[in-house]
This record gives structure tokens, sequence and C-alpha cells, in this order.
């Protein structure tokens, strides 16, 4: 069994640790103002005070997830969603550790609800892979290590990227073989702002990397479950198209951290409308089929397809999802799945988010078609166009 020492530049917050973790964020400036806007949004109820008088009641770590982390998350879908389910529950056992790979939409969103989603159903709460590019200040670092995360180190090249990956690797099957503790982590490295959903292989690799056995047998032991997020609206979806512009228009545009930060913020607090998260089944006796005299990549490339398979099945599509579909690519094919009224509300939307781009020279006819793209992709995913 590996040790967590190893582990402690990467790892989530131990119970030990909780105390101490919630000072060091109690005295931080730059903490007490974030999160002001957030009591403020989110636990009008609460003043700073009182926040503080119930973050230093948390002794565990499941303790601040299942009372506060999973409180922020219902609350705050409540107020930017007309609705929240989940299906296929039914799939997840409770005395095995799964890693729930999911499409990425929110950069928040996404793990904290598939995670509280399970615990609103007696499940485990996951742990969750970041990336650290988000960890723009110390006090995210520790926030999100309190809440579960472990560190996906980005931004290095060659050995120490091989090595920070078979880390990486190795603390992920320490925690599903040894601790019983589910993970989330995405299909990809960052979100797919275009919403064609596929899974990386290099993450299935690095995966695969720390297992014992062929690289299948290491992939089954850690129970994959791909989950279907579905968002009736993404409140980012126009910062993405322009980001698409930015890039079209000049090559070396990169974004900047304070970028992330406010897709971060918007995708919290913006509408949402209708929310869906479908947990498939476990792709184990599917892995079992892979030939074993493939090459490495292309054992890669076959684990990849099945899991986007699981999540392209088990989307939950809605009205504009379909009328995106249509004025793309499928010339009135999915016509029976939506009215004209819910045309109207899908174009006033539309209308709506391109006003908030603000660029020079800016393209109303590319950045529709992005717009379209990011819904439209769902459903041609889902039906298996090429």
């Amino acid at each position: 069994m590996a040790t967590t020492d190893v582990f402690d530049n990467i790892r989530a917050y131990r119970d030990d640790e909780t105390q101490h973790i919630v000072e060091i964020l109690l005295q931080d400036s730059e903490f007490k103002r974030v999160m002001g806007i957030v009591i403020e949004r989110v636990f009008p109820q609460m003043t700073w005070e009182s926040f503080c008088q119930l973050m230093r009641s948390y002794k565990t770590i499941t303790e601040f997830q299942t009372d506060i982390v999973r409180r922020f998350a219902f609350d705050l879908v409540g107020g930017i969603s007309d609705s929240l389910d989940s299906s296929g529950l039914e799939n997840v056992v409770p005395e095995r550790a799964n890693i729930f790979m999911s499409n990425h939409r929110d950069i928040i969103l996404d793990a904290t609800l598939v995670s509280t989603l399970l615990c609103k159903h007696g499940l485990d709460m996951t742990e969750i892979a970041i990336g650290d590019n988000l960890l723009t200040c110390p006090w995210i670092e520790h926030l999100v290590r309190l809440n579960r995360s472990f560190i996906v180190r980005r931004g290095i090249s060659g050995r120490q990227m091989l090595e920070n990956s078979a880390l990486l690797s190795r603390y992920i099957h320490d925690t599903i073989e040894n601790r019983h503790r589910p993970i989330w982590i995405a299909q990809r490295e960052g979100r797919a702002k275009d919403s064609n959903d596929r899974t990386q292989e290099s993450v299935l690799k690095m995966l695969a990397m720390g297992g014992e056995g062929s690289f299948v047998e290491s992939l089954k032991s850690l129970n994959i479950i791909p989950v279907s997020l579905s968002y009736e609206y993404d409140p980012c979806d126009y910062l993405k198209a322009k980001e698409f512009q930015q890039k079209r228009d000049n090559p070396d545009f990169k974004k900047l951290p304070k970028d992330d930060m406010a897709s971060m913020e918007i995708g919290m607090f913006g509408y949402k409308g209708r929310i869906h998260f479908r947990y498939g089944k476990v792709i184990n006796s599917d892995l079992e089929k892979i030939n074993p005299t493939l090459t490495r990549n292309e054992q890669g490339d076959a684990a990849a397809k099945l899991i986007d398979a699981e999540i392209f099945r088990n989307y939950t599509l809605y009205p504009g999802n379909y009328i995106a579909y249509d004025r793309l690519w499928g010339q009135g094919k999915c016509a029976d799945k939506y009215t004209e009224a819910e045309i109207k509300i899908f174009d006033s939307y539309l209308e709506k988010q391109l006003s908030k781009i603000d660029i020079p020279n800016k393209d109303i006819p590319f950045l529709t078609e992005k717009i379209l793209t990011m819904y439209g992709y769902p459903v041609r995913n889902h039906l298996g166009d090429k």
C-alpha cells in the first residue's frame, strides 16, 4: 500500500488538518472578501461572524462537506436553475469506490454537484481532480483541498510531467483501491468549449500508469462510471464564443488568470435552466472486450470511445439543443422536438448572450455559429452523426 507522505504536495487535506486549515482561511482577507459575496448571494441569513462560528465547528472533512458544501450547492442551484434532477444512481454500489468521469461544462459546479448528488442519496462524496491553473492564490488551494480536491499539476513538460503523472496515478489508485474513496475527474483537460465531449486518451493513460497488470486491468481496478452532465443553458457560452473569435483573430491570444476567475463566478451565479446528471454503468465489462493484441495507444483509443458512447447515450437534451442542431446540421430533422414558442425563447436567449460580447470587430455570424455549436453538439453526438 502506498503511503500518503509521498502525496503531500497534491493530496486532499485530512481530518486532523481541518481546524488548522479553517483558521488559515478565516484569517485571509481575500477569502473574507469573496465569501462575503457568496454569503450575501447564497446564505443571506448568515453574517460573517456566524459563518466563522460555523466553520470553526467542523472537526472533520466530512462534517465540512456534508453541511456547508452540500448546503452551498443546493441553495445556489435553487437560485440559478429551474430544476436539478439525477438518474442512474442504481449503478453506484456503496461497497465499491468508483471514478466518476464526466463531460465538463462548469469549472466549479460539475464536480460539486456530482458529489453532492451522491451525498443526497446516502453515498460517499468524491475526491475531486482540479488543475493547478485554477489555484491563482493560496486560499483557493486551501479551500479546494479542504473540499477533498487533489491537485493536477500542469504547465510542466518533459520528465517532470511524466513523474507528476505517475505520482498522480498512484494517488488515484491508492484512493480507490486502498482508501476506498470515490473520485470525480473530467474526461479531458479543461472544458470542451464547443461541447464536443471527447475523452482524452492521455487522461486514460495517466490513470493506467499507477495500477497493476495490463492497461485494461489497471483501468478496471478504478471502476470507471461515465457521468453525463446536461445543463439547459451555459451562462459562460458567450465567454467561450468570445474566446473563439479572439483566438481566430490573434493565434497568440492566451487567457489571463482573471479570465478563469470570471468564468468561475459567472458559471456559479448564472442562470442554467434545467439540470440533469445521469450516472452511467461501470465500463469494466466493456473494457474486457478490448483486444489485448492492440497497441497501448489503440487500447487507449478504444477505452476512450467506450466512455464517450456512454456519455453520449445518457445526455438529457433540451429544446435549445435540438434547435441549434437543426440550424447547423439537422435541416429540420429534429423539428418534432421543439415548438414555435420554444424557438422564440431560445432566440431571445441567444440574442441576449451575444449582446454581452464586447470585442473589437465583433463578428456576429461567427459568434452565433459558435454558440449554436455548443448547444448542437450534444444532439449530434447522441445521434451518432459523423
